[in-house]
């Protein structure tokens, strides 16, 4: 690998930087004692877990990186499964990426914009690599596959629940909860575990009339779950900016507009490892990172600034893409 591309992707993510520094540390802690060190606990002696500012400070290191300015990633990999009724879950292909953020003050003085944007790859299960066309092996057609480019997906971290993101209106009835931002922490030992489950129901930008072989219907459900394990040492010391983390993210989705099922009976459901704080070319496909290098450099950095609106993969698909012939 080039110095320049190994700058990229290694040397500008706060995250590895944090990661790095802080590994001794971390690793040291936990190898102390598989219950934690004494008087290092989910409430104490940094943060307090139990307070919606101690949940703000070590959700935007999770995500982010305190020390603003910098950029981390957040990485994925795994595969996408197709669910059908009366027959047996199928691996369609694999699916590799990640998201740079940036973490920008919010101008309430307390709280944090998060500014991102996120590439993801579908590959073959055997090679691992890229792959540009696909034989749907439901209809027996090749289809032209659309990798996941959004730019930006951006949040806000307070210290209350924020909104789920309005699609550009197209959810425009999601409205702020209005609850504290205390999320679900859990002790294991010496690591700390966090679980997110956001399930949306919504306007699809891809209706059925415009879009007959794209479109799964009028509404789009979608259902995703995050699990993170963090060391509970990094989490108390006030030194690490950006905490290192492993879990999964799996999601629920309609099929793939690409993969031209429109209203077919079925599912797409994607099961993958995440993380932060690791050298991604020991966690995601030499062929995937060589591709995005190549078709997306612009990924390879965080925004570093906030810009509307924060759109997912279905509503960028009806603004880029065009929809297919009839059959």
């Amino acid at each position: 690998m080039s110095i320049e591309r190994r700058d990229i992707l290694l040397g500008g993510l706060g995250a590895l930087a944090a990661g790095a520094a802080a590994a001794p540390v971390a690793l040291a802690a936990a190898s102390r004692s598989q219950k934690g060190d004494a008087g290092i606990s989910l409430s104490g002696p940094y943060v307090d877990l139990s307070t919606t500012r101690g949940n703000m400070l070590t959700y935007a290191r999770v995500v982010g990186d305190l020390d603003l300015g910098k950029q981390r990633a957040g990485w994925y990999n795994g595969y996408v499964c197709g669910v059908r009724p009366d027959e047996p879950v199928r691996d369609l292909f694999g699916f590799a990426g990640f998201g740079m953020t940036r973490l920008l003050p919010h101008e309430s003085g307390n709280g944090y914009r998060k500014v991102l944007r996120e590439v993801g790859i579908y590959y073959d299960l055997k090679t691992k690599e890229p792959i540009e066309e696909w034989q749907n092996p439901y209809t027996n057609e090749k289809v032209r596959v659309v990798p996941v480019a959004n730019d930006p997906f951006n949040q806000i971290i307070l210290e209350e629940f924020q909104a789920p993101p309005n699609y550009g209106g197209l959810n425009a009835d999601a409205k702020p909860p209005r609850i504290p931002f205390i999320l679900p922490w859990q002790q294991m030992g010496g690591y700390a575990k966090l679980e997110r489950h956001i399930h949306l129901y919504y306007q699809n930008a891809l209706q059925p009339g415009k879009w007959p072989r794209e479109s799964a219907g009028e509404k789009v459900r979608v259902s995703e779950f995050f699990t993170f394990f963090i060391d509970l040492a990094a989490i108390q010391n006030p030194k690490i900016t950006a905490l290192p983390f492993h879990g999964t993210w799996s999601r629920i989705t309609p099929w793939l507009p690409w993969m031209l099922m429109g209203q077919a009976p079925g599912n797409c459901q994607y099961f993958t490892y995440q993380g932060g704080g690791n050298d991604l070319e020991d966690v995601l496909p030499r062929a995937v990172l060589d591709y995005i290098e190549k078709k997306y450099p612009l990924y390879l950095n965080a925004p570093d600034k906030w810009v509307e609106p924060s759109l997912s993969s279905i509503e960028r698909y009806a603004l880029e893409q065009k929809p297919a012939p009839a059959l």
